[in-house]
């Protein structure tokens, strides 16, 4: 059976903490492992490394590569397919389908999203074993038994009972708590976002509801093809209109991670229900969610959310934690670049951290990954400083090598031609001074790079 994971989600209920660079797939809150990385681990119950297929977005291509390096997966790159731009979950799945059919031939596949936290215990297994049956015929959806009224997920309503699960009478959509108790009252389960079907009855499907999407994905080329198709879920687009879906329901530990009330239920509590992440002082607190990189404390705060990711904070109630997204709207109206970005960005050579920026500076730490180099490049409008603090640094400058060790700094002028390596097996940090009339990050040429950016 092949595996689809969905990798290209945003998480704007997790701001600051999840950012569009970095989103809350790829964070490292559990077990020093990303939801991605768990959700990789799973689909290896079922498919072989060469089975299993990434559909994310360009921007996150690289970090994706480097998580399915770190757990020592072999996925080939070609099955890490990148969507131009981001159209919901029924564009992202078809493209992995049609590519798989194309490759494969008709072929069982699972559709995994990567930002759900689930305990894979022996119950899971059951229940696709049991879809697999019924994916001869259906088109096969997973619901979860409700431990509680959620307003925060979709749920489904079961119909007719068929072998290994139920035909599907509804989705529907987040209710209010009323709805939601009342739903839970008539057997209603709560939407997985997993799905289990054969390719061939997949494509048909999508030819008869969603004729448009298919005829877009006849171009052969995919930045075009994503301009004509439309941005719709698989939900809304093929599993409400279709007469093939089906449900198996199981019970598990399961959560869509999809707010920080969600993550507050997730995390062990300390004796007066807080969940501490970081170092905290809490006095006279209770019930609240709190995550930092430097010391928080609370006096005489309750059922609270605060999140310092050093340059934002949130404050906000639990209650009210699913309307964290606005905050990310404001922003992008603004242009404000801090619903995208992290003080900490992401390259396929590793990370820097912004420490310090004024008008005409910014100081940095670069983290290069052993065995990797940045490009070779230059800026017009600023100089650099680089400073060792870990490692080995090759350096290039014009026609010049040299090593830097552990103290050791070199200066880069503007309009130099340079390049920062790591030749050795252990990190390599800098820190890198910039000075100029302008610091952007888009002031840079590049004449040679490993990962084919321009």
């Amino acid at each position: 059976m092949h595996t689809v994971i969905l990798a290209g989600g945003g998480g704007t209920r997790l701001w600051p903490l999840s950012r569009e660079q970095y989103p809350k797939q790829f964070i490292k809150l559990f077990d020093d492992s990303s939801l991605f990385q768990k959700t990789l681990e799973r689909a290896l119950i079922f498919s072989a490394p060469d089975e299993i297929y990434v559909v994310t977005n360009e921007k996150h291509k690289f970090m994706v590569l480097e998580q399915i390096s770190e757990k020592e997966i072999e996925i080939p790159e070609e099955n890490v397919l990148l969507e131009p731009l981001a159209k919901n979950t029924l564009p992202a799945i078809y493209f992995a389908v049609k590519t798989i059919a194309e490759r494969n031939g008709d072929t069982k596949i699972t559709v995994l999203p990567s930002d759900h936290l689930i305990i894979a215990n022996e119950e899971y297994r059951k229940a696709f074993q049991r879809a697999e049956k019924l994916a001869e015929s259906k088109l096969v959806t997973f619901g979860i038994k409700p431990t509680r009224p959620h307003t925060g997920y979709g749920y489904i309503k079961p119909g007719k009972k068929i072998d290994g699960g139920y035909e599907v009478d509804a989705f529907v959509e987040k209710p209010d708590f009323e709805k939601a108790k009342e739903y839970i009252e008539k057997g209603y389960l709560w939407n997985s976002g997993m799905f289990l079907f054969k390719s061939s009855i997949f494509i048909e499907e999508c030819k008869k509801y969603q004729p448009e999407l298919v005829k877009a994905f006849e171009i052969n080329s995919l930045s075009e093809v994503y301009t004509k198709v439309p941005e719709v879920s698989i939900d809304y687009g093929i599993m409400e209109k279709t007469d093939k879906a089906a449900v198996v329901h199981f019970e598990a530990s399961w959560s869509d991670v999809g707010s920080f009330d969600a993550l507050y239920e997730v995390f062990e509590k300390d004796s007066n229900g807080n969940v501490a992440k970081g170092e905290c002082i809490l006095l006279d607190s209770s019930d609240n969610f709190i995550l930092g990189e430097r010391l928080i404390a609370t006096v005489g705060i309750d059922n609270a959310i605060v999140v310092d990711t050093r340059d934002a904070i949130l404050v906000c109630s639990r209650k009210d934690a699913q309307k964290v997204k606005n905050i990310v709207e404001i922003l992008r109206s603004r242009g404000d670049n801090r619903a995208e970005i992290h003080k900490t960005v992401y390259r396929p050579w590793g990370s820097f951290t912004v420490l310090e920026e004024g008008e005409f500076y910014k100081i940095k730490k670069l983290t290069v990954l052993p065995k990797r180099r940045l490009s070779l490049q230059r800026h017009y409008h600023r100089s650099e400083h680089w400073v060792v603090v870990k490692g080995t640094a090759k350096v290039t400058v014009g026609d010049k090598e040299f090593f830097l060790r552990k103290g050791e700094s070199t200066f880069i002028a503007a309009g130099e031609v340079h390049r920062l390596e790591n030749p050795g097996l252990i990190t390599l940090e800098i820190i890198e001074v910039q000075i100029g009339e302008y610091i952007g990050e888009d002031d840079i040429e590049r004449f040679q790079d490993d990962f084919g950016r321009v």
